[in-house]
């Protein structure tokens, strides 16, 4: 096989209908829209969610829970993740970047306490568990809140 012999399996592809065209074409005169009314106009049909009047779906359920406008977002960062720093690192959130440890960062840095830790860090954060303020500085590192 190669590259010039490859084609769509059949029926896989299908020739765009071809409106107004003929009355031999089936699609001719009304071009598959049916004799007037709203869905035969240019423009014509109903929103998203209309049920012709009827109370639609979306009002009819009720409303449920509460979203708090101050909440805080945290990116999470487990220990483990810390590993692979070398012993005596600043690890800042600029430095979580650089070295691609983090991909992005949404709002504020809590350090976790999964996973075990052999290096002495200073580790700033905007949070740290307990666990993992307690893993750090057992080994003389500094958990220091930004």
């Amino acid at each position: 096989m190669r590259l010039n012999d490859l084609r769509p399996n059949p029926g896989a592809r299908t020739a765009p209908k071809r409106l107004g065209r003929g009355i031999g074409s089936g699609l001719g005169k009304t071009s598959g829209k049916g004799h007037k009314g709203q869905n035969a106009r240019s423009g014509g049909g109903v929103r998203p969610g209309f049920e012709g009047g009827q109370l639609p779906l979306q009002r009819r359920l009720p409303k449920r829970g509460f979203t708090n406008p101050d909440k805080k977002q945290f990116t999470l960062l487990n220990l483990e993740r810390l590993q692979e720093v070398p012993e005596g690192t600043v690890v800042s959130p600029e430095y979580l970047l650089r070295e691609g440890i983090l991909r992005r960062i949404e709002g504020e840095i809590k350090v976790l306490g999964r996973g075990e830790l052999t290096k002495q860090l200073t580790v700033q954060a905007h949070a740290f568990s307990q666990a993992a303020r307690e893993k750090i500085e057992a080994l003389g590192g500094k958990a220091e809140v930004l």
